[in-house]
Parts: structure tokens; C-alpha cells; sequence
């Protein structure tokens, strides 16, 4: 975050998966806790707390359900007009293979790679239109590339 003065990292998963454990000790299935209408309003809520606290707040998050995305948009809108939404990108082999590095197994944890492949089909949309390729390429690659985007230069 050394690149983007006075910025925080706000990552809403972690609420989310907390929201899909209480869910299970109430018998309710959530298969993604974005299904959650509550996750999507709290982290709405959360952003324009935070926002009042940091200037630039990043928000790593991957959506496949475009609704979702233009909901949380909408609300972000409300309150904070100057929204970049970046979509970093990569082919399904290549996050494949990151799973995998990361110890992950395609039977026993299925739902990474099915939620994985959903993501790629739908960051192919136009509605996750500024796109940032990772593919082979380094993270400060990466970070200069995502800077430039932000100031132009």
C-alpha cells in the first residue's frame, strides 16, 4: 500500500465467511456468502465507514454475478462518486495452477475451482471492463501497471 498514500486494504470476505458459518448454525445452505443480501449492505456500509476514515480504500473481491457487482457499485455511488474498479485477470489454467500452488486440491476443495472458473467466464464481461492482465507477470509489474491506470502518468 506504499504506492497509494494514506490507503487501506478492506477485504469484506472475511465477514462474509463469518455470515456463512452463522447461516450453517441456523440450518440455512449458503453456497456464496455474496448471496447474502446482508453481506452486500454491510459491506456497502463498512466501505463509507472506512472511507470517512482513509482516502483510498482497496477492495480485493471477485464477483461472478455481475447483479452483485452493480449493487455494491450502486451503493458505493451513494456516498463516494470517484469509484475504479479494477478486474485483475487471468486464464482459468493460470489460476488453476495458483490454486494448486497454494496447496489446494480440485477434488477436496471443488468449490475454489468451480468458483474459479464462474469468475474468469464472467470477468470476460463487459461489465468488468477495465481489466488488468496478471498472467505472467510480476506483482510490482503488476502494481506499476494498476498505477498508471490510477494517475495517468
Amino acid at each position: 500500500m506504499a504506492r497509494l498514500p494514506r490507503a487501506v486494504l478492506y477485504d469484506p470476505e472475511l465477514f462474509g465467511i463469518a455470515l456463512q458459518r452463522a447461516a450453517r448454525l441456523v440450518r440455512v445452505k449458503v453456497d456464496d456468502f455474496q448471496d447474502l443480501r446482508i453481506w452486500r449492505w454491510f459491506t456497502v456500509a463498512a466501505l463509507r465507514v472506512v472511507r470517512l476514515v482513509f482516502p483510498n480504500v482497496v477492495v480485493p473481491m471477485a464477483f461472478s454475478n455481475p447483479a452483485y457487482l452493480r449493487e455494491l457499485r450502486a451503493g458505493l455511488a451513494r456516498f463516494e462518486p470517484d469509484v475504479v474498479h479494477l478486474c485483475l485477470v487471468a486464464p482459468l489454467e493460470v489460476v488453476h495452477e495458483r490454486l494448486r500452488g497454494r496447496g489446494s486440491d480440485p477434488v477436496r476443495d471443488e468449490w475454489q475451482y468451480r468458483r474459479a472458473a464462474e469468475c474468469c467466464a464472467a470477468h470476460e464481461s463487459d461489465e468488468f471492463a477495465v481489466r488488468v492482465p496478471t498472467a505472467g507477470r510480476d506483482v510490482g509489474v503488476i502494481a506499476d501497471g494498476i498505477e498508471t491506470l490510477l494517475t495517468g502518468e
